[in-house]
C-alpha cells in the first residue's frame, strides 16, 4: 500500500449530514466539488472529487451507525500508524471515544474521537485507500488543516503526545473548537450565492 502523504497529516474528510443531496448541492455550487456514487465501493458510498482527485465522502446521519442526535459536521481523518494504539494514547491524554476502532472493509481501520479541546476527528490507518493526494492542485482540493480552538497549547500538547510528533502547521489559535480544511478557490462570479 502506498500512502499519498506522510503519517500524522490529515488525509480525508467526510461530510456528515441529514441532507446529503442539499449538502452536495451547496458544496458543488460554492466550491465546484463533484459528488457521485462510487460504483466500485460495496457500500455504494457517495464520494467527493475536486477535479480528478478524490477528496472525501458523504455520510447520512440517519444511518444507524451514528448515535442519535449527532449534529451535522465535517469529519477529518488523520493518517496514523496504528489506530488502536493511538486511540489508547488519545484517551489517556483526555480524548473521548465516539466510535471505537473498527475495520472499514478492506480500505483501512478507523476510530472517531473528540479531542480535549472539543474538536472531532477520526484516526485512519490506510490499507486499500490512503486518502487525498498531497500534491493535488485542482481548485477546491484541501491542502492543509487548521485546528481553531481556545487553548492551542493544550491541543498542541495532546496531539504531540498522542501522535508521538508535533503536527506542525495544524494549529492556529482562534476561538472555536473545530478543524477546518483549507482549500484553493479561484474567484468565479457564477458561484456567488444570492
Amino acid at each position: 500500500m502506498t500512502r499519498h502523504g506522510p503519517m500524522n497529516e490529515f488525509c480525508w474528510m467526510d461530510l456528515k449530514t441529514r441532507d446529503p443531496s442539499g449538502t452536495a448541492a451547496f458544496f458543488s455550487s460554492v466550491l465546484g466539488w463533484d459528488f457521485a456514487v462510487d460504483e466500485e465501493d460495496w457500500r455504494r458510498a457517495v464520494k467527493i472529487s475536486a477535479g480528478a482527485d478524490r477528496i472525501g465522502g458523504v455520510s447520512d446521519l440517519a444511518q444507524p451507525v451514528y448515535p442519535p442526535g449527532t449534529p451535522p459536521h465535517i469529519a477529518y481523518y488523520l493518517a496514523v500508524d496504528d489506530v488502536d494504539h493511538r486511540t489508547e494514547l488519545a484517551v489517556a491524554y483526555g480524548a473521548q471515544v465516539v466510535v471505537p476502532p473498527f475495520d472499514a472493509g478492506d480500505q483501512g481501520r478507523i476510530a472517531t474521537l473528540i479531542d480535549p479541546v472539543g474538536a472531532v476527528l477520526s484516526l485512519w490507518r490506510p490499507r486499500g485507500f490512503a486518502g487525498w493526494p498531497v500534491s493535488a492542485t485542482a481548485e477546491g482540493t484541501p491542502h492543509h488543516a487548521v485546528l481553531a480552538c481556545e487553548d492551542p497549547e493544550r491541543a498542541r500538547e495532546f496531539y504531540t503526545r498522542t501522535m508521538g510528533t508535533p503536527l506542525g502547521r495544524v494549529f492556529k489559535g482562534q476561538i472555536h473548537n473545530r478543524i477546518e480544511a483549507m482549500v484553493t478557490v479561484a474567484w468565479n462570479d457564477s458561484r456567488v450565492l444570492s
